[in-house]
């Protein structure tokens, strides 16, 4: 508990598998889950319906083109069943750091020109830390995750830490 988000901080953190969650007007929280929820990029399993919709090209991907605009959605974008959001301002001032210095990334998925869905997350290393994803239109932030995937395959990362398993991991994951 406690601390700072400096990029020195976070880059240290994630290095020991910690990630920093909590709400506004809360200390840090700094957080390791265990069991910990861990996906290797060669077992992702795209459903037949997922393999249709990426087939049909509606969606634009791009990398790191919107880095900001992509994590104020992801903390903006209302969620089924959830009030509020941990990712607070100073969560996206620390981040947008990290993106500038190279270790935060994101993907943005495209329908018709409107950013429709995204994720972001920290790279270290073989791993990428994901964070947050969101969608407007339904099945973007999936698309998102399957192309972040097949890029982390062509680059040789061992695995997406994805801290604790949702409702997504298990439908496209073969675990």
């Amino acid at each position: 508990m406690g601390g700072d988000l400096s990029p020195e901080r976070l880059i240290f953190a994630y290095s020991l598998g910690i990630f920093p969650w909590y709400s506004e007007g809360e200390p840090i929280l700094w957080w390791s889950p265990d069991p910990r929820m861990v996906l290797f990029p060669q077992n992702l399993k795209v459903s037949r319906s997922l393999k249709k919709i990426l087939k049909k090209n509606i969606f634009q991907i791009e990398f790191d083109t919107e880095f900001e605009r992509v994590i104020n959605m992801c903390a903006s974008v209302k969620r089924k069943g959830q009030t509020g959001t941990w990712i607070t301002p100073e969560m996206v001032e620390a981040y947008t750091q990290l993106h500038r210095l190279g270790f935060a990334h994101s993907v943005e998925v495209y329908k018709d020109g409107e950013l429709v869905g995204g994720l972001y997350g920290v790279s270290l290393g073989g791993v990428f830390f994901g964070e947050s994803m969101f969608h407007t239109v339904p099945d973007a932030s999936k698309v998102a995750f399957v192309h972040l995937v097949e890029r982390l395959k062509q680059w040789n990362f061992d695995m997406i830490d994805c801290q604790q398993l949702n409702a997504l991991h298990g439908k496209i994951w073969s675990c």
